[in-house]
C-alpha cells in the first residue's frame, strides 16, 4: 500500500455545515478523513450533490470547513491568512469542469497561462511568450495557440490550456473538479492520458472529482466513495471492480455504461433517490436505497472500518469480526 512517508496532505474530521431556512443546517461534508500521497491520484466519487466538490474546494481556499483540520506539510491550511495563505496557494492549484468560467474571454492564451507566473514574479514580461509556448507544448498544443482567445478553441483544447495554467507554478497538488465530464468520450480519454503522463513526469499529487466510478478506476491509485457528505468506502483504485464492498459502491458500478462492458448484463439503476441533505435519515444515510438494509442500519450510523490495508468501508454488513 502507500508509504506513510509519502503522505503530504491529510484531512482530519472535516465537516461543513451551511445554515438553512427555519433555523436548520445542511451538512455538506460529515467527518471526512482522507489522505493524499506524493505522486498519487485520489479519486473522490459520488452522485451530484454528495459534497465532493465542497470538500475539494477546501484544498484551494475557496471555502473553509466548519470543523476539522487539513494538514499540509505539518500546517493546518484552513487557518492560513494573509501572506502565509498567498504563499501556500502556489503549491495547490485547481482545474475546473468548465475552464471558460475561469478564463477572461478578452485575454489571449499566453496571458491566461502566464498570469499566475507574473503574479508570483516567477518570470519577466519579456519571457511571457516563450514561457506560454513551452507550457502549451507540454500539454500537447501548438505554440502558436498562445495568440488565440478562449472562444477560438474546442472544449478539449481549453481544458489543456487550463491544465497548462495549473502546472505553470509547478504545484505539488492539483485538484481537478469534473475536469473531463463536459468532454466527448474520445476527448476524455486523451485528457486522462495527458494527466497521467504529466503526473509521472512531474510527480504531482492529484485530487480528481468524478461521478463516474468506471472512469476513475482506470487511473486513480486510491478511490473514496462519498454519499450524502459521508465517505462510505476507501480502497485502492485497481480493486474497485472486484473488491468494492459497500452496497452504494456496487450500485455505482452496476449503473456504469461502457463500450467494453458485457452487454448481456443488465444495467441496473440505483434504487430510489437520495434524501434531501436537510432531512438525512437516522442511522445509515444509504439505508432507504439499500436492498441489504437491516434494523441496525436504521438505528446506528456505521463508521469506517478497515477490512484490509488500504481498504475501509462504512457498512454494518462488515462488522468488527471481518477485521480479523
Amino acid at each position: 500500500m502507500f508509504d506513510e512517508k509519502d503522505l503530504i496532505l491529510e484531512a482530519k474530521h472535516v465537516t461543513r455545515r451551511f445554515p438553512a431556512a427555519g433555523g436548520r443546517e445542511l451538512t455538506a461534508c460529515s467527518d471526512v478523513n482522507l489522505k493524499f500521497y506524493k505522486g498519487k491520484t485520489l479519486g473522490l466519487v459520488g452522485e451530484s450533490g454528495c459534497g465532493k466538490s465542497t470538500f475539494m474546494r477546501f484544498l484551494v481556499w475557496l471555502d473553509r470547513p466548519t470543523e476539522g483540520e487539513i494538514i499540509y506539510h505539518g500546517r493546518d491550511i484552513t487557518k492560513l491568512k494573509g501572506r502565509a495563505l498567498w504563499e501556500e496557494r502556489q503549491h495547490i492549484q485547481m482545474v475546473f469542469q468548465d475552464p471558460s468560467t475561469s478564463f477572461n474571454p478578452k485575454m489571449r492564451v499566453r496571458d491566461i497561462i502566464c498570469e499566475p507566473l507574473l503574479n508570483y514574479r516567477r518570470i519577466r514580461l519579456s519571457e511571457k511568450d516563450a514561457t506560454a509556448r513551452r507550457l502549451l507544448e507540454m500539454v500537447e498544443l501548438p505554440g502558436d495557440f498562445a495568440d488565440r482567445f478562449p472562444h477560438n478553441m474546442s472544449g478539449g483544447q481549453r481544458q489543456r490550456v487550463a491544465i497548462a495554467r495549473a502546472l505553470a507554478l509547478e504545484p505539488e497538488i492539483i485538484v481537478m473538479d469534473e475536469a473531463t465530464s463536459a468532454l466527448d468520450v474520445s476527448v476524455q480519454a486523451t485528457i486522462i492520458d495527458l494527466i497521467t503522463k504529466l503526473q509521472r513526469e512531474k510527480d504531482i499529487t492529484i485530487g480528481f472529482i468524478c461521478h463516474n466510478l468506471g472512469l476513475i478506476q482506470s487511473f486513480a491509485h486510491q478511490v473514496a466513495v462519498m454519499y450524502l457528505g459521508n465517505i462510505v468506502e476507501v480502497m485502492p483504485g485497481e480493486d474497485i471492480a472486484n473488491n468494492s464492498k459497500h452496497p452504494y459502491s456496487r450500485a455505482l458500478l452496476d449503473a456504469v455504461f461502457d463500450v467494453k462492458m458485457d452487454f448481456s448484463k443488465k444495467i441496473e439503476p440505483i434504487k430510489g433517490e437520495a434524501p434531501s441533505p436537510l432531512d438525512v435519515p437516522a442511522g445509515c444515510p444509504f439505508r432507504d436505497r439499500c436492498e441489504h438494509c437491516m434494523e441496525l442500519c436504521r438505528q446506528e450510523k456505521p463508521v469506517l472500518r478497515e477490512l484490509e490495508p488500504g481498504h475501509q468501508v462504512a457498512c454494518h454488513l462488515f462488522g468488527k469480526e471481518d477485521n480479523a
